[in-house]
């Protein structure tokens, strides 16, 4: 703005509190003043727009200042990739390629903001400063005496309102030009990484957590941040939507992963209860668990091998290792007859299924691993005829208990003539 426009507005603001203070009607000084002060302003902001502009043409950028709200390295890469880019589409034709498609911008330009900012800090001072100045000239009017002391304290009143609607215009102007500085050391602190700690950024800008916590908040909702999310926690900033689907999905494999986890618990201690209801005591306990692990192998086992014939035979066995051992929950004086079911077959029948996989990954299948093969699965049945021979003796002491039973029943049945043979007359 030209010298002789302030001159302008000055001459224009005294005239009109002149002509207020004669005539003693005030009622059209405030609207008078506020097209004044908003027509120096708009000339103003015009000026430092064109300054802004011929400063931003006029002047190369050093290494390490920003570029649309990018770090100066940043700009050199996109603008090689656009180079690049633009070489593909002129090849698209003559080579039958395709153009890789450029990556979306994330961080908002401030340059007009910032302009806005200064235009608004250095008005409202002005302004303050003059309606200030006013303001005091009246006081000290007041004080020395004038014939009209309403209309100039008035006046004083006004202009004292005036300053200080002002100084609130220029601090908002000064505070986001702080913003403005804060969100270009936050893209230098990222370094051209999609994510970063607040801890971090917060340390970079000497300012606490949440300080900078509440700021990215505004940023992301002004839109500076254009891709701006927050992790749960409010513990990083991620300024990508890519990024921030990666960090969700990784965030719902962990949550399955929790929740696989506490129910393998639960049920872990739904089963130790059950164990406990029955009265088994911390011996039988441990054997019940070594050998839900046996079973557990051999199930992996099956789940590897891929024939069908040896698969049957695999299922069969886990089937009755099962059996035995639910055998021992209901019955714990059983646990007697697995001594060498725990230290020997179950040991060997996990080794040799572990060596059959071990056979069937080889890419060749040569004689001596067939023939190792078919060993293995005749063993296996060995040891399927071994279980069931071990299953059914754990019953025996059921089966005495039941021909007991029925030999008795029988004798008070012929007591009584209710047998075929004796029927009672």
């Amino acid at each position: 703005m030209k010298n002789q426009d302030w001159e302008r507005f000055g001459e224009d603001i005294k005239r009109s509190v002149q002509d207020a203070v004669d005539s003693g009607d005030f009622s059209r000084l405030n609207q008078t003043i506020t097209n004044t002060v908003n027509g120096a302003a708009d000339a103003f902001a015009d000026t430092m727009r064109n300054v802004g502009d011929r400063v931003n043409q006029n002047r190369r950028p050093r290494y390490g200042e920003t570029f649309y709200g990018m770090p100066q390295y940043e700009k050199k890469t996109q603008q090689k990739r656009a180079n690049s880019q633009e070489g593909q589409v002129n090849n698209r034709y003559s080579t039958g390629g395709f153009v890789t498609p450029t990556k979306p911008m994330l961080y908002r330009s401030t340059s007009a903001a910032k302009v806005g900012a200064i235009v608004m800090s250095v008005c409202g001072y002005m302004m303050s400063g003059f309606n200030f100045l006013v303001c005091i000239s009246a006081v000290i009017a007041l004080v020395v005496g004038v014939s009209n002391k309403a209309g100039v304290l008035a006046v004083a009143i006004i202009f004292g309102i005036l300053g200080i609607a002002t100084t609130l215009i220029g601090v908002a102007g000064t505070k986001k030009i702080g913003g403005i500085k804060r969100f270009r050391q936050y893209l230098q602190t990222m370094g051209g990484k999609e994510y970063c700690d607040i801890r971090k950024l917060a340390e970079y800008v000497g300012k606490n957590e949440k300080y900078v916590l509440k700021d990215i908040k505004n940023m992301i909702r002004r839109g500076w941040f254009i891709q701006g999310h927050l992790d749960t926690q409010e513990k990083c900033l991620i300024s990508s939507h890519d990024a921030y689907r990666q960090y969700t999905d990784m965030m719902e494999q962990q949550q399955e992963q929790k929740d696989t986890l506490e129910r393998q618990q639960k049920a872990a201690e739904e089963e130790r209860k059950k164990k406990e209801e029955k009265g088994l005591t911390p011996e039988v306990q441990e054997i019940v668990e070594a050998g839900e692990e046996y079973i557990r192998k051999i199930h992996e086992s099956n789940d590897a091998i891929p024939g069908e014939e040896i698969s049957a035979k695999i299922s069969r066995m886990e089937m009755l290792v099962d059996k035995i051992f639910d055998r021992v929950e209901e019955n714990p004086e059983t646990v007697g007859d697995l001594h060498r079911l725990m230290n020997y077959y179950l040991p060997t029948t996990v080794k040799l299924l572990e060596a059959y996989e071990e056979l069937d990954r080889q890419p060749i299948q040569g004689d001596n691993i067939l023939s190792s093969k078919d060993e293995i699965e005749k063993t296996l049945d060995t040891l399927n005829i071994a279980f069931e021979k071990l299953l059914d003796a754990m019953f025996q002491d059921t089966a005495w208990d039941v021909a007991s039973d029925i030999s008795v029943l029988k004798t008070m049945l012929a007591q009584e003539g209710l047998t075929e043979d004796g029927l009672k007359k």
